[in-house]
């Protein structure tokens, strides 16, 4: 998410998600240092196996910037792509939470919590821009389909 959030922010065209998807990039820089701070105080490596759902995540992230959709029609698909990632994001940490709980570890169990936390709420704000994006991107598709001489912008056949 590191690398894929600037790509994101870049390719947004609301001002306010482009500035979502960077408050959520130092965001996550902060969610790492506490991933840190745990595998430290455990004495463990924090680099471990590349993660083959979030990269598939990302990837799907990937392709809707590629799709050649512009305004509301492609931030409603970065949208779409962010909240699947936040959404594997509170599985993993709720997860991992329960973990820590049962071992015992409440420090460890805290800092996951805080973190599932803040994806939850940034998921939340996601939602809350996807109300007026997606009604946004369905006027644009809707003139894109009465003028059909413009060239290069798609609107895509399902939600993103």
């Amino acid at each position: 998410m590191l690398k894929a959030l600037p790509k994101m922010a870049k390719a947004a065209s609301s001002d306010e998600l482009r500035t979502g998807f960077e408050e959520h990039l130092e965001q996550t820089k902060g969610h790492v240092q506490r991933l840190e701070e745990i595998f430290e105080s455990l004495d463990e490596s924090p680099k471990g196996k590349k993660c083959v759902g979030m990269e598939g995540l990302v990837k799907e992230g990937s392709e809707v910037m590629e799709e050649g959709f512009e305004d509301a029609v492609l931030d409603a698909g970065l949208i779409g792509a962010a909240r699947r990632v936040e959404h594997y994001e509170m599985a993993a940490y709720g997860a991992v939470y329960e973990f820590a709980k049962v071992l015992g570890q409440t420090k460890h169990a805290s800092l996951l919590e805080k973190t599932r936390a803040e994806e939850k709420q940034t998921d939340e704000k996601l939602a809350e821009l996807a109300k007026d994006i997606n009604a946004q991107a369905n006027k644009e598709g809707s003139e894109e389909q009465q003028e059909t001489s413009k060239p290069g912008r798609k609107t895509p056949n399902r939600a993103a």
